[in-house]
């Protein structure tokens, strides 16, 4: 099943608390730290920064302090995707394990370092989870302090 929402945006979009989306979408973006590695996988749309053409790429995403975010990882080496949703920040975020959906949505990069700092250790407290033994876990919150962080807002068209 594939919620029609529309990729594109305008001066029209508006912010859209999770609340307001479809309970299974919203169900599916508000995962827990039960969750396994499979259901915080997502494909995002963004435009490539040097083609300018759409560019479909995997990527976990993880809940933290209420809100969504896209997190490069360990080690915060530049990521394609991080300097893709800079130069382009209205991007599609596609559900695709479980329910299926094509969300509109903002990227805002996490430059606080309060923000930065707590979302971070909530990351990796969660992902320290004994939940699911194969994921890779992180040990230290230090290997995670360079991390691309970009907070991620949910928009639709009136």
């Amino acid at each position: 099943m594939s919620t029609p929402y529309t990729t594109r945006s305008n001066n029209s979009v508006r912010d859209v608390f999770l609340s307001h989306l479809p309970d299974p979408i919203r169900r599916a973006i508000e995962i827990t730290p039960a969750a396994g590695t499979r259901e915080r996988i997502v494909d995002i749309t963004t435009l490539g920064r040097r083609t300018g053409r759409p560019r479909r790429i995997e990527i976990f995403f993880y809940r933290a302090a209420g809100k969504t975010y896209l997190c490069s990882g360990a080690g915060g080496t530049a990521t394609d995707w991080h300097a893709n949703l800079l130069a382009n920040p209205e991007f599609t975020f596609h559900l695709k394990n479980g329910i299926r959906a094509d969300l509109p949505a903002r990227a805002m990069p996490v430059t606080d370092a309060a923000e930065r700092q707590a979302v971070l250790a909530e990351i990796v407290a969660d992902l320290n989870q004994p939940h699911d033994p194969g994921t890779i876990r992180p040990t230290r919150l230090e290997d995670w302090a360079d991390s691309r962080l970009i907070r991620i807002s949910f928009c639709h068209r009136p």
